[in-house]
């Protein structure tokens, strides 16, 4: 039997490699600036053209490399991180592994130029996928120049799955935003297709959280400050007020190296128990400081999940801490006593003897005498007169009307409540449903009775009777389907009716969102909105969807960009349906309000004009019937 293992040549190893540490142009930026931060740099310059499918350049004053290590860097597992298994227990730096610039080179056209401080001339190296080109000496800046260019050349499929340029360009922001919110004590500068997108100088950490999310932050955040023996926590949280459900800025940082940690995200969380609605989320910038021995960084590819030793003592410790920071700027609610009518307690003696407190009653009290005669504490005491008889004269007439009422005879027109001549004013509900809507009802079952009225029950549910029972629709969901549709067709006619406002409003957005409303800009014009922009992320509205009057136009674009940057959606379908959604649920009436028998009759006319009367778009139900054999059951014994 002839061999079949084989060792797979390097290249083939290296783009095997790059699948889990390079997955996207933001992974190309977020490794090759963390080797600019290692290397001590002052200063980094990141420039990106096509959202980096293109061209990706970092430059940075860091150390430099010589003509040796330049030529090793790209090699797999070449690093000056580590020399044996026990420094992966005591690492200080961003990268260790050596995996990135080979990862980076097998699946691109690599150029390098570097020098290190004491030489005078640096090395120009090309590679294309791991295959070394030419190297050579060049007169450059101290430092190191990546420029990587055609990322994915030679695996097309991968290339051909890279999402839409605002969306990958969205995702090097937030990779930019992380790195720069963990260094201020480095500058930063991002430019876009030769736009600058963030100028980031050395500055307190602070004010890197307001140069990057905006001056508003600073009246948001509340400092916390804790230091143990087991980990020092420091950063800032934000105050509950400014509490939403999409949106928060959510950061947790050890050791310098963001993560993600979920079971110490519900620590955060914990502290603002009742202080916030329930379903919405706070923003926070958590620092962590822990001894390198007690966490392993070493468990991704992308080294975002961090394993600690002691989870359930910081746990406790964090939580603390946030909550101290919450009432040590007053963010809880507390009570206030009034000191100046508050009784003195008298202090305790020691010396006196106790004794038993003594009753005082006046024995000749009766208050079942009319005299005053009589007292009480010294003072006479009277008993008022009451006409006991009046507390009685509701009680003949309520009785009387428990009695059983006469049947009256059957008339047609007690249904409605109105006269025929009124009823002909008002549109009936569909005496039968389309071919496609009443399949899901039991087919001809759910046939609405002519001149039927719609109920409304507890402002929530509308209730109407059909041939085969009684309905109930969910009114906020019935009107949620029905705008879906109104806006899904506007959207993709572009006959959006745009309603001008009388003083635009201003919404500023950090660099990222700004690149995902760019994206869906098109689809937000198309159903009416009127955005222009005023440069530095913020963006003038002048113009909201007709029948959206009465909402906050701020909040809802905003909600439609992070609904777009949750999804993660670039296919335009996609997106018109995150912002038809998004509008219909603002839109949508909501529970409690009071209805019109006509009002209730339009609703319902409009949901089985739609072609899926029976969910919401998400697929929640909008309606539900009881047959009519049910209902008889209930009244069976």
């Amino acid at each position: 039997m002839s061999d079949i293992i084989h060792l797979l040549p390097d290249s083939v190893a290296n783009q095997i490699a790059a699948g889990e540490v390079i997955q996207r142009p933001a992974s190309v930026v977020k490794e090759l600036v963390e080797n600019a931060i290692d290397a001590e740099a002052g200063e980094i310059h990141v420039l990106v053209t096509d959202a980096g499918k293109t061209c990706i350049q970092v430059i940075d004053d860091g150390k430099g490399m010589s003509e040796t290590d330049a030529r090793l860097s790209f090699e797999r597992h070449a690093t000056s991180k580590i020399r044996e298994a026990a420094d992966l227990f005591a690492l200080r730096t961003m990268g260790f592994r050596g995996e990135a610039l080979a990862s980076i080179a097998a699946v691109a056209e690599v150029e390098l130029k570097t020098r290190p401080a004491g030489e005078e001339l640096g090395t120009r190296l090309l590679i294309a996928g791991s295959k070394v080109e030419s190297q050579e000496a060049v007169s450059c800046p101290k430092g190191s120049n990546f420029s990587i260019k055609n990322l994915f050349f030679n695996i097309p499929a991968r290339r051909k799955f890279l999402k839409a340029n605002s969306t990958e360009l969205s995702n090097i922001l937030a990779e930019f935003e992380r790195i720069a919110l963990v260094h201020p004590k480095v500058a930063f500068y991002l430019y876009s297709n030769d736009t600058e997108l963030f100028n980031l100088p050395v500055m307190p950490l602070r004010q890197r959280i307001m140069a990057i999310f905006g001056k508003k932050m600073n009246q948001q955040l509340l400092s916390v400050d804790v230091n143990t023996t087991m980990i020092k926590i420091s950063g800032f949280v934000a105050k509950p007020e400014t509490s939403r459900k999409k949106g928060a800025r959510q950061y947790f940082f050890v050791n310098g190296r963001y993560m993600r940690h979920p079971y110490f995200h519900k620590a955060v969380m914990d502290a603002y128990e009742q202080l916030i609605p329930a379903g919405e989320q706070i923003s926070y910038f958590i620092y962590l400081e822990v001894d390198p021995a007690n966490i392993d960084v070493n468990i991704h590819p992308t080294k975002t999940e961090i394993k600690f030793e002691n989870e359930q003592a910081i746990w406790q410790i964090l939580s603390a801490a946030v909550k101290e920071s919450l009432g040590k700027f007053s963010a809880i609610p507390t009570i206030d006593f009034d000191t100046e009518d508050m009784p003195d307690i008298p202090a305790f003696e020691q010396t006196r003897p106790i004794e038993p407190p003594k009753v005082h009653y006046n024995a000749d009290f009766n208050p079942f005498k009319t005299s005053s005669s009589s007292s009480y504490g010294g003072s006479g005491y009277s008993r008022p007169d009451v006409e006991w008889e009046g507390l009685y004269s509701g009680l003949e007439k309520a009785s009387r009307m428990n009695e059983p009422m006469e049947e009256e005879p059957f008339a047609e027109d007690t249904l409605t409540g109105m006269a025929p001549e009124e009823e002909e004013k008002v549109p009936y509900f569909r005496e039968t449903l389309s071919s496609g809507a009443s399949a899901s009802f039991y087919g001809n079952e759910a046939t609405v009775e002519k001149g039927a009225q719609h109920f409304q029950f507890k402002g929530r549910f509308i209730l109407t009777s059909v041939k085969s029972g009684l309905m109930l629709i969910d009114q906020h969901r019935a009107h949620v389907r029905v705008l879906f549709d109104r806006y899904m067709s506007q959207i993709r006619q572009k006959q959006g009716v745009s309603q001008g406002v009388l003083f635009p409003e201003i919404i500023r957005l950090p660099a990222s969102e700004a690149a995902v409303l760019e994206s869906i800009s098109e689809d937000l014009s198309a159903v009416g909105f009127d955005l222009s922009p005023l440069g530095g992320g913020s963006y003038a509205i002048n113009g909201i969807p007709s029948g959206i009057e009465g909402l906050n136009p701020i909040e809802l674009v905003r909600n439609m960009v992070h609904t777009a940057m949750e999804k993660g959606n670039d296919v335009k379908e996609e997106v018109r349906t995150i912002l038809a959604s998004t509008l219909a649920r603002a839109a949508a009436i909501v529970y409690g309000q009071v209805l019109s028998n006509e009002e209730m009759s339009n609703l319902v006319d409009n949901l089985f004009a739609c072609p899926s009367p029976n969910y919401t778009p998400d697929g929640r139900t909008v309606l539900v019937t009881i047959k009519e054999d049910e209902i008889e059951k209930l009244f069976s014994k």
